[in-house]
């Protein structure tokens, strides 16, 4: 098996994960380790909306090394189980989207983890949810790990 990847994509830092890796913007976090942070979706699809992502620079899967991508599915298994728990979903939709042609619209690698079904979720990006609330979820979800 080869290891090596071909990076395909140039980073930006602009990018908005990249500014809140920086602490230049706020979120509401889940878990943070030295390899990744997750972090409630401000637009989520359903309550517990929480996205995960590699603080290796990269912007799709096919970017990112494998040491960093290992821990990067580690974390959300972590984070996905927590989600479940807390939020007591029947199941747990993860989604990775890879290029703007699959719909990724921050371009900077990450997993979506919703509780329960994508069908009857909200579309992204169209409602904003409260910091109140953001913050109360982010709390109870990281109680569970």
């Amino acid at each position: 098996m080869n290891d090596s990847i071909s990076f395909t994509s140039t980073y930006s830092q602009d990018n908005i994960f990249a500014k809140i890796l920086r602490g230049e913007l706020p979120n509401h976090t889940v878990l943070e380790t030295s390899h990744c942070l997750a972090f409630m979706d401000v637009m989520p699809q359903r309550d517990g909306h929480v996205l995960v992502i590699p603080k290796t620079p990269a912007v799709t899967l096919l970017d990112l090394p494998a040491p960093a991508l290992s821990e990067l599915i580690l974390c959300t298994q972590r984070v996905a189980k927590a989600v479940q728990s807390a939020l007591d979903a029947d199941g747990i939709t993860l989604m990775q989207l890879n290029g703007t042609g699959a719909g990724q619209t921050v371009p900077h690698i990450h997993f979506h983890i919703l509780p329960g079904s994508i069908l009857g979720a909200k579309a992204h990006s169209t409602t904003k949810s409260s910091n109140e609330h953001l913050a109360a979820l982010a709390k109870k979800i990281s109680a569970e790990l």
